[in-house]
């Protein structure tokens, strides 16, 4: 009788070093996506009629959050936004609430100034805003941006306030 049998071969060490190399690609492929990305640029309407540019961001860090006063994780998300704010804004750091185009302008200027938002707020009327920085539909979404202009961080839903102030500690130490 006669076998076609092959010579064992353990293809263990293989395997490994095929993992390792495909571990180690999809590594480099992970970090090259996670790579900044410029934040877009846009115009800002803020509540008391002026503009601001994204352009004018730069030099400081900035969080943008796109909320809805209709949106129950957005309000109670707004005491930690207003406490990040305050705990660093005099270290170059800035905050810009873009109410999203369904907001009724009323109930975005009733609840700023209910609130005493202490950051700069924005209606975003046409949609024009929530389009460029990646046609936001879903609110709250932040997104945080170093002195460079680079948007370092995306946050769909409440963002954990230690890991970001932790990352805004970060970035306001770099040159």
């Amino acid at each position: 009788m006669k076998t076609n049998s092959l010579p064992f071969v353990n293809l263990r060490p293989l395997w490994h070093r095929l993992l390792n190399a495909v571990g180690a690609l999809g590594l480099s492929w992970l970090l090259l996506g996670c790579a900044s990305e410029q934040a877009p640029e846009s115009s800002f309407v803020l509540l008391d009629g002026s503009t601001l540019s994204s352009q004018q961001l730069k030099g400081q860090v900035a969080l943008v959050n796109f909320w809805a006063t209709s949106c129950t994780s957005c309000v109670a998300e707004m005491p930690d936004l207003m406490a990040t704010h305050e705990k660093f804004k005099s270290r170059g750091f800035e905050t810009v609430a873009v109410a999203m185009s369904y907001d009724p302008p009323s109930y975005v200027v009733n609840f700023a100034q209910s609130r005493q938002l202490p950051f700069k707020v924005a209606i975003d009327n046409t949609g024009a805003v929530a389009r460029a920085w990646g046609d936001v539909k879903l609110t709250p979404t932040t997104f945080l941006v170093n002195k460079r202009g680079q948007i370092v961080k995306r946050f769909v839903g409440t963002p954990d306030f230690v890991e970001l102030h932790q990352l805004i500690d970060k970035l306001l130490a770099e040159s």
